[in-house]
């Protein structure tokens, strides 16, 4: 695994709706451990959800899972899930910030406040990957990202429970990669375990 100067990137988003949290829970688990990055994930869910998901997904996956925190530093190998009905924010000192301001895409939290932010805040030094789901969320988040330099990554609708929200990245730009579910985890690994130029 990469480490230090040769990190090719410093964090990743990630945005999921219906059908979201099965698409996690193949993605999550395929991430190797000891990732040099953050994770931080924005997943549609009830207002009134308790803290199932994390206590699921941190029982299955290689890395610690845990509820974002409000001004908490984000650290690698570290993958964040927001808070029920609250934005999540990357602050530029790249801590997290919660908010319970209005609706963003009718949801909050909402997928393009974590991405719009998280660019800001981390530039071309960003992946960001977008999930299954039924509506467009994320999708001008996504070209924040890529116009900044950034990589994006989109599962291909073929394989999502519900097509909508890949397919609204792909009609606003070209992706990056556009790749079955089954294949992004271990893109994520090899992007971080490749050898790094000289």
């Amino acid at each position: 695994m990469l480490t230090g100067a040769n990190i090719p990137y410093d964090a990743i988003v990630i945005g999921a709706s219906a059908g979201g949290l099965d698409a996690l829970g193949v993605f999550l688990p395929m991430l190797e451990a000891g990732l040099p990055v953050p994770i931080l994930i924005v997943q549609h869910i009830s207002a009134t959800s308790d803290s199932f998901i994390i206590t699921y997904f941190d029982r299955m996956c290689k890395l610690k899972v845990k509820e974002a925190e409000e001004k908490e530093i984000l650290e690698p190998g570290c993958v964040y899930f927001a808070p029920p009905d609250y934005h999540l924010l990357v602050e530029a000192d790249k801590s997290i910030s919660l908010s319970n301001e209005e609706k963003v895409n009718y949801s909050r939290p909402s997928i393009d406040v974590l991405f719009e932010t998280a660019s800001w805040a981390y530039g071309n030094r960003l992946i960001g990957i977008i999930l299954t789901g039924a509506n467009w969320d994320g999708a001008a988040g996504c070209e924040l990202i890529k116009k900044g330099g950034g990589l994006i990554i989109v599962q291909d609708p073929k394989t999502a429970s519900i097509s909508r929200m890949p397919e609204s990245v792909i009609e606003r730009f070209k992706p990056d990669y556009v790749l079955p579910l089954q294949e992004i985890g271990p893109l994520i690994n090899k992007i971080f375990n490749s050898t790094p130029t000289q």
